[in-house]
């Protein structure tokens, strides 16, 4: 499998600039539930127990909703949004997930399209999970889609490569959980 094979191509339909996807691949339920299993096992082993149920919680549905964004090119709302408002009951980071939230909304409220709303409520989610752990979570997220958009660029080339998406749910969902489990697991001190 080639590498572009392995991304998720959405090109805009005439349905008023909904994306679809054009190469498809679904990522199984039987390959998400060890994966949010192991995700759980490690957040129960790693933290202690108030934290790693929210360490839990984000991160399963991190999997989840980045499956969904290669999937179909979408974050779900009602996942999203009662997962944000279930973490923000068992934290206390409104603010560091409601500013993220507002730098992620601001490329698609000026009518960019290289970023979404999704992204946006992505990132509160994160932020609220993550507090201000979020920013290197985003930063993260852009150094990892660099390589990836380049390498898009090289092998489609020209008009094809500019009119191609990459989803950006599961970059911003792995430097989550980078931010989230690397310190722990690198054995460095944390807050």
């Amino acid at each position: 499998m080639s590498a572009s094979s392995a991304l998720t191509s959405r090109e805009p339909t005439d349905t008023g600039g909904t994306r679809t996807p054009s190469k498809v691949l679904l990522p199984r339920p039987a390959l998400l539930v060890p994966i949010v299993v192991g995700l759980v096992v490690l957040a129960l082993l790693t933290f202690p127990l108030d934290r790693a149920l929210v360490a839990a919680s984000l991160a399963g549905v991190l999997v989840v909703l980045s499956a969904l964004d290669v999937q179909r090119g979408i974050i779900a709302n009602r996942i999203v949004l009662p997962a944000s408002a279930i973490l923000l009951l068992a934290q206390e980071w409104v603010l560091a997930g409601l500013l993220a939230a507002v730098v992620l909304a601001i490329p698609p409220l000026l009518g960019r399209r290289w970023m979404g709303m999704g992204d946006a409520k992505l990132a509160l989610l994160i932020g609220v999970g993550l507090g201000w752990g979020v920013f290197g979570a985003v930063l993260i997220a852009f150094l990892c889609v660099f390589p990836v958009a380049l390498l898009l660029l090289l092998l489609r080339g020209g008009l094809a490569a500019r009119k191609t998406t990459i989803p950006f749910g599961p970059f911003l969902s792995l430097g989550a959980l980078i931010v989230l489990f690397g310190p722990h697991l690198a054995g460095l001190p944390t807050s």
